[in-house]
């Protein structure tokens, strides 16, 4: 996945870029997800900051959209899972809707649109990987199992290791992301701290969250 945008696309407009909260008004829930992939053989899990809420079994903030990360070779698979909808390409500011085999390998995220409405429901990430471990996209030395990163709640449904949410929302610190380490921080094991301190001093020495770690 080269994350090099393709040719092609649409370039969303301000007023477009402005507009998608509401067009991802409508996106299901974590257990409306578990239960359409219900059965799937593909390991998949909840991303991003609905899975540190399902890390601490609540929902402490509402979400704009959600988003899953599965590795990019069981895409097909999970597409089968959605007749009757379509899967755009985003990134860069740009959507290839029902995107091509191109676009899908220029960029990780995928959104499900429904056609009807043209609200999108579900944000697929395609990750890097080598059969049953994950390579993270932002820096391949860092390479894990399966098992070991995904976790379940107690009615079953999967998602991502928080420590490893926290690793991507390290880039940018947003707001909310703050908030997130805020919040998930002091419910982390010492395994898990000790992991996050070792992922954020090797790929953003000197981050802020260290000191808190």
């Amino acid at each position: 996945m080269s994350e090099q945008p393709p040719g092609g696309g649409t370039e969303l407009s301000p007023d477009e870029i402005e507009a998608l909260p509401a067009r991802w008004s409508s996106c299901w829930t974590p257990s409306e997800v578990a239960q359409r992939l219900a059965g799937i053989s593909t390991p998949w899990c909840v991303a991003a900051g609905w899975a540190l809420d399902l890390f601490r079994g609540r929902q402490t903030r509402a979400h704009g959209d959600i988003e899953i990360a599965i590795p990019a070779a069981s895409f097909p698979e999970v597409r089968h899972r959605f007749p009757g909808y379509v899967f755009d390409a985003a990134g860069g500011g740009r959507i290839w809707e029902d995107a091509t085999p191109e676009a899908l390998a220029a960029v990780h995220q995928t959104w499900l649109r429904d056609p009807a409405t043209g609200n999108y429901l579900l944000d697929v990430f395609r990750e890097p990987h080598d059969g049953d471990t994950w390579i993270c996209r932002r820096d391949d030395s860092i390479r894990l199992p399966y098992g070991d990163i995904v976790h379940h709640t107690r009615d079953g449904i999967p998602y991502l290791a928080p420590e490893l949410v926290l690793l991507f929302k390290a880039k940018h610190v947003r707001p909310k992301d703050q908030a997130d380490f805020d919040s998930t921080a002091p419910h982390l094991t010492s395994p898990q701290r000790g992991t996050l301190t070792e992922l954020l001093t090797r790929t953003h020495p000197g981050h802020p969250w260290l000191a808190s770690l």
